[in-house]
């Protein structure tokens, strides 16, 4: 089962997995090429469930991210409450999760151990009960919002306008207006949290706090898919090269590392340590580059796989709660 440990900082540590299997350049390429593949015209994950599902209220809305792609999303409100929570979700999933138990979607996950759903939803029950109304939200190229930039997964550059989008909207809305904002950004979603804070830091201005799971710098986790693979970690640059000619951003572009360090909120950041699809340095630099004085990093402990930090929040999601109840 799963453990939760809560630093100030966290250990750095390498993992190397070997896959004995030799592939021939030409297999090679093909995954290659089908990873770059992915990045420009990304598997979609569908709107699967529901806030109904767990007794919640909730209203189909829609709006316009800062560049004016239509985004769809629920609003879920909390009677009473002032503080409102807005959801960014990870990449490849839509704002109620992903079908990593069905097929196609479990055939491209299932070798890193996370060939199982995630269901979204629960937490938004989680921070609904708590006190906080939600506002949850597709992405662009995800979900059910609009196919935008030709369909490029950017890891945080073009999905920036949708977070800027979402302030906006919860700004101009006439019962969230004078709320107080926090937060919940996840993957991409908290790739995109601090690149918008890079490129417009005024727009977050007023919003409290933000709670990030496990954000990640693209190289690293195509790195750790390709030894998977099998395929020799020498090649990365070869996946580089099909990356920027497929969606014209490579791996320098996608920099979260860097964008940390425009973080100006309070922020607590949470990730699996032994996550096979990534390394603890990766979102540790990132928390050592975030130059806000307050801050916290929690590595959770007793399973490889990424999917369990998704699900981390409706297991057991007192010190998130805690995070927001202290800034909120």
């Amino acid at each position: 089962m799963a453990k939760t440990e809560t630093v100030t900082g966290g250990s750095r540590d390498e993992r190397k997995t070997s896959n004995s299997a030799a592939l021939t350049d030409e297999q090679i390429d093909r995954i290659l090429q089908g990873m770059a593949d992915s990045l420009g015209n990304l598997l979609r994950s569908p709107v699967l469930h529901k806030p109904s599902e767990e007794d919640l209220a909730y209203e189909d809305i829609t709006f316009q991210s800062q560049d004016g792609v239509p985004l769809e999303g629920w609003f879920i409100p909390a009677e009473g409450s002032n503080k409102l929570v807005i959801v960014n979700h990870p990449m490849g999933f839509s704002r109620s999760g992903t079908p990593t138990h069905l097929e196609p979607w479990r055939s491209v996950w299932k070798s890193s151990g996370n060939g199982f759903e995630v269901n979204l939803v629960p937490g938004f029950k989680v921070l609904h009960d708590a006190g906080y109304n939600v506002l949850a939200y597709d992405l662009r190229n995800h979900g059910q919002s609009s196919t935008a930039n030709g369909g490029i997964v950017s890891n945080g550059i073009f999905e920036a306008r949708d977070v800027l989008g979402s302030l906006k909207y919860a700004r101009d809305r006439h019962d969230t207006c004078d709320m107080v904002i926090g937060l919940f950004s996840q993957c991409t979603g908290c790739n995109a949290t601090f690149y918008a804070m890079k490129i417009d830091p005024k727009a977050f201005e007023g919003v409290r706090c933000l709670v990030g799971a496990q954000p990640v710098t693209t190289k690293t986790i195509l790195e750790r898919r390709m030894v998977l693979a099998g395929v020799p970690a020498d090649r990365i640059d070869d996946l580089d090269q099909k990356i920027r000619l497929r969606t014209s951003f490579g791996f320098a572009e996608r920099a979260p590392r860097e964008w940390a360090k425009a973080v100006g909120i309070p922020t607590f950041l949470y990730q699996v340590h032994d996550d096979v699809l990534t390394t603890p340095d990766d979102v540790q630099t990132m928390f050592d580059n975030m130059p806000v004085r307050d801050k916290k990093i929690q590595w959770i402990r007793g399973t490889t796989a990424r999917w369990d930090g998704y699900l981390e929040f409706q297991r057991r999601p007192q010190p998130m709660l805690e995070w927001f109840r202290e800034h909120l």
